[in-house]
């Protein structure tokens, strides 16, 4: 028998869920705020083409750094003031940017942007400690799953600004998003008490941060530079080298950045592969839909449609992810996290077949883009679960730090794909060349594969164990720093 909590508690834990959701998905926009500013960034910033993709590189670089190293902080001194500090960056890095006419500051002040993406781990963590165990399901599904709500729902905002007003407006909307989000985090999130402490691991951490640096350089540059390049393939050596003197430092260290030894338990490694496989498979639809919706109908397959209709195209998924976070705990809880990542993948699979066949009409992108955002709300609900049922409390953030950005590695590498195969295969257009309808089916076809892969791994997962029903939650400000793990 359960006792019903006291209305306050209630209103506690909605307001901890709202808060850290909204700050989720605000850190979550600054992925999609760009975007339609892309075509332009040359001319707006003064710069060379190659050179100014770097406003786009910054942030993903930024944000790989950044992710494992305020989980740990965060589970070492608290993760309400990481929290902040994660915010407070992403702010500064707004003003710049709204104050940005050439390159240099643009590529500062994206890079600050990118510093906050360990906001949504963090948050995860967060109502890990304060939530009970009833509401905890449906929050994290919800908190994992705003990396896309925000950017499915950020795309249509920021189209139709910039197309109306001066494009410093997204960056001044970003920073008071940001600032309205820290108002509430500082007036109503407490600090947990659940800390680790220890010393941080300065070593570990400039050692995965060259390594994942020189990774994500090489896939997202490579196709610029050439794949076989010798600047490409020494960043991929140099990072293999340096990942393997990270790990040999881990295995040694007294208190180091990521517990290796929690990583390899098969419920946190399978998880974590599935997260970059599905990362991998998330970031395909992004690549293509917006594609085919802005090539000229004289194509035979292109819809000539604007940057507003392509992200009003893309908003529903956004929509659809919010929608499925309750359903995804429920089967979480009922049958396991595992039968919910398994269904995701499923339902991902079978978006990207069917958009290999509807891709001829506005209303055919839309059901697709649905369809996998349905996917991808269940899978991602489904991954908290299994890290934190599988790692000691004071390790939560680094866990769902290290998960999330195995979910970067996966979008990093999906788009490098994606390009050499629309680079690839082509049709001549006039004087220009466009990518071909089969080239869209090709990279569809590789997202659904990739969603049967992220299958087939969580067919190994660990089976479901029916828990005993949760004791009545309190606070535990002075909860112990470990648990025993699970699984």
């Amino acid at each position: 028998m359960t006792s019903t909590p006291p209305p306050a508690a209630t209103k506690s834990a909605n307001s901890i869920v709202a808060v850290l959701a909204l700050a989720g998905i605000v850190v979550s926009l600054m992925q999609t705020i760009m975007i339609p500013l892309v075509p332009e960034l040359p001319r707006l910033l003064n710069a060379s083409s190659s050179d100014a993709a770097w406003a786009i590189t910054a942030t993903l670089l930024a944000g790989a750094v950044a992710t494992p190293v305020t989980g740990r902080l965060g589970d070492m001194y608290g993760k309400r003031r990481m929290l902040l500090v994660s915010l407070a960056l992403l702010i500064a890095g707004s003003v710049i940017g709204a104050l940005s006419d050439s390159l240099i500051p643009m590529i500062v002040g994206r890079t600050l942007q990118g510093l906050a993406a360990g906001v949504i781990p963090l948050g995860i963590s967060i109502m890990r400690d304060e939530l009970p165990p009833h509401r905890l399901g449906a929050a994290t599904a919800l908190m994992s799953a705003s990396l896309g709500i925000g950017g499915a729902l950020g795309l249509p905002a920021s189209a139709f600004l910039a197309e109306r007003v001066d494009w410093h407006v997204l960056f001044w909307g970003a920073a008071g998003m940001g600032a309205l989000a820290t108002a509430f985090v500082v007036l109503l999130i407490p600090e947990s008490g659940v800390r680790g402490g220890g010393r941080f691991d300065l070593v570990g951490a400039a050692g995965l941060s060259a390594a994942l640096v020189c990774l994500l350089l090489a896939i997202s540059k490579g196709g610029d530079w050439g794949w076989t390049s010798g600047l490409t393939l020494g960043l991929f050596c140099a990072s293999a080298a340096i990942l393997a003197l990270w790990v040999s430092w881990e295995r040694r260290a007294a208190e180091p950045l990521v517990d290796l030894r929690t990583t390899v338990r098969r419920q946190v490694l399978l998880t974590n592969l599935a997260s970059a496989v599905f990362g991998f498979a998330m970031f395909a639809m992004s690549l293509v839909l917006p594609q085919l919706l802005q090539l000229p109908e004289a194509t035979g397959y292109g819809l000539g449609a604007s940057m507003l209709t392509v992200g009003l195209v893309m908003g529903p998924s956004g929509l659809v992810m919010m929608a499925v976070a309750p359903m995804s705990a429920l089967i979480s809880r009922t049958r396991g996290p595992k039968v919910t990542l398994m269904a995701g993948a499923v339902v991902v699979a079978a978006g990207y077949g069917l958009g290999t066949v509807l891709m001829s009409a506005i209303w055919q992108l839309v059901l697709v883009s649905a369809v996998i955002g349905a996917g991808i709300g269940l899978a991602y609900g489904a991954m908290p679960a299994l890290i934190m049922a599988a790692v000691p409390v004071s390790e939560t953030a680094a866990a769902n730090s290290l998960n999330t950005l195995m979910r970067s590695i996966g979008t990093s590498v999906s788009s490098a794909v994606a390009a050499v195969v629309l680079a690839q295969m082509t049709l001549t257009l006039g004087a220009a060349t466009v990518p071909s309808q089969n080239g869209f089916r090709v990279v569809m076809a590789i997202g659904a594969g990739a969603a049967l892969a992220a299958l087939a791994i969580a067919a190994f997962l660990p089976a479901h164990r029916p828990a005993a029903p949760p004791a009545q939650h309190a606070p535990h400000p002075a909860a112990p720093a470990t648990v025993a793990a699970d699984g």
